[in-house]
């Protein structure tokens, strides 16, 4: 009996339509069309590749290109026509070539495969959104470091374990969030390396006798080079593993910027203001203004996170080459890309516009005896071993917490009862501005080596 005519382009050698719920539920175009103009990119090079090989000749190209020119500006006006039946991005878009140019659009799949195909488009649409990625890194450093320019010489406690340790200026605290925005950017620079390998003619997993010029491709397309193994080619997805374990140890320091922003805009602190725009209110209470960005950043984070493992997970028992099992690792790739943008964007805009309380930060910073230290320092520069003073300093702040007082506070009297060798210059070491100013070296906090620290940063992303 004669088979009826199938519309699915690998339907050959199949003598039954595929199930409808089957048909849904294998399906990619759902979430696969964002790689519509990337798909797009790398036929374009495929063709000329190919009539460059002489596969195919000037006007089966020149035919091809304008057919995709035209889907091209279909996709990017939101008038094409998407279909399930037709699979995924590849199958519509080469779909689409042939009903507008007939048989030379049939001849754009020679030498390739839809699994180096795939491989390639998100390598392609990867590595351009490191680089949306990174350029919200560097818009959100350059703001750090006009905040911590403003305010090198504002001073607040330092904590650790969340309690007073010592005091800090505010542009020291910036420059910290500016160190690991740095390292973020470097890493996704290495993941951006590793992503720019061009998995194109690599076919379906044993590379292809067509003459192809992967060299001509990956030049055209702006590869460092084409893959060497070709079943390594199609199967790989290390490189969309590890942009998110970068973007999820990015997002891990927008989580810890966020949680500081929240605490620090709470009326206990109230170190900061943030903008209105970056607010929400209360349904009930008038008086709230919410920090819902910070909130929602520090919760995405376990989301991106998610995606990392799910991700991990996915790959860890494949065989080599391609199985369907890869078509799982787009919707998490792209909702981590999706999440680092939209969460940089926002840090970007608002950290750098937050108003700064640097009365409340000082006045928080005389509390908890943040300047203790100072005083074993002082003690030692006077001739007692680190050891001896740490204990005596412990002991004067043991009794100005009886006096309910701060160690500036005390007397010389007071101070001297705990070691005779404490003179008038103590009060010098015992203020606020004394103790970071102490800190002039390589690194420190310092008002002087902030203002240092911020020169070097911005020739350091210029």
């Amino acid at each position: 009996m004669a088979k009826q005519s199938d519309s699915r382009m690998w339907g050959g050698r199949f003598q039954e339509q595929t199930d409808e719920f089957v048909e849904a539920f294998t399906a990619s175009v759902d979430f696969d069309q964002r790689l519509a103009l990337v798909d797009i990119q790398g036929s374009l090079a495929h063709a000329r590749m190919l009539q460059h090989v002489g596969v195919l000749s000037a006007d089966e190209l020149a035919q091809i290109e304008q057919g995709l020119g035209q889907i091209e500006q279909e996709v990017q006006a939101g008038s094409f026509n998407w279909s399930v039946k037709l699979e995924d991005v590849h199958m519509n878009v080469e779909a689409r070539l042939t009903s507008l140019i007939g048989d030379a659009g049939k001849k754009l799949h020679t030498g390739r495969s839809r699994n180096d195909q795939i491989a390639t488009d998100i390598r392609l649409y990867l590595r351009e959104q490191i680089g949306v990625c990174q350029q919200y890194i560097r818009h959100f450093q350059q703001g750090l470091l006009d905040l911590a320019e403003q305010h090198a010489e504002t001073i607040l406690p330092g904590f650790t374990h969340l309690q007073v340790a010592q005091p800090i200026t505010f542009g020291h605290h910036m420059l910290a969030w500016f160190e690991m925005l740095e390292r973020d950017h470097g890493r996704l620079a290495d993941c951006a390396k590793r992503a720019n390998i061009m998995p194109l003619g690599a076919a379906a997993l044993a590379g292809t006798s067509y003459p192809l010029d992967r060299e001509y491709s990956a030049k055209l397309l702006d590869f460092t080079a084409p893959s060497r193994n070709s079943l390594d080619a199609v199967s790989d997805r290390d490189f969309a593993i590890e942009f998110c374990a970068a973007a999820a140890i990015c997002m891990t320091h927008l989580s810890r910027m966020a949680e500081e922003l929240v605490i620090w805009s709470s009326a206990q602190f109230n170190f900061i203001e943030l903008p209105d725009r970056y607010c929400t209110g209360s349904s009930i209470m008038p008086q709230k203004k919410n920090p819902d960005v910070p909130e929602l950043v520090r919760g995405k984070t376990g989301r991106v996170n998610g995606h990392l493992v799910s991700l991990l997970t996915l790959m860890k028992s494949q065989t080599l080459a391609y199985n369907k099992d890869n078509q799982e690792d787009k919707e998490p790739l792209f909702d981590t890309i999706d999440t680092l943008v939209g969460s940089l964007r926002a840090f970007a805009d608002m950290v750098p516009n937050l108003t700064v309380n640097a009365e409340a930060m000082y006045q928080a910073a005389r509390q908890g005896f943040s300047t203790a230290t100072d005083l074993a320092d002082y003690l030692v520069n006077k001739g007692l071993p680190f050891r001896d003073a740490h204990e005596v300093v412990g002991n004067a702040v043991a009794y100005a917490i009886e006096q309910g007082k701060d160690l500036s506070d005390c007397g010389l009297d007071e101070l001297q009862q705990f070691h005779a060798s404490i003179e008038q210059d103590v009060f010098e070491v015992l203020t606020l501005e004394g103790s970071v100013n102490a800190r002039d070296i390589l690194g420190g906090t310092a008002p002087a080596q902030v203002r240092k620290q911020i020169a070097q940063c911005r020739q350091l992303i210029a």
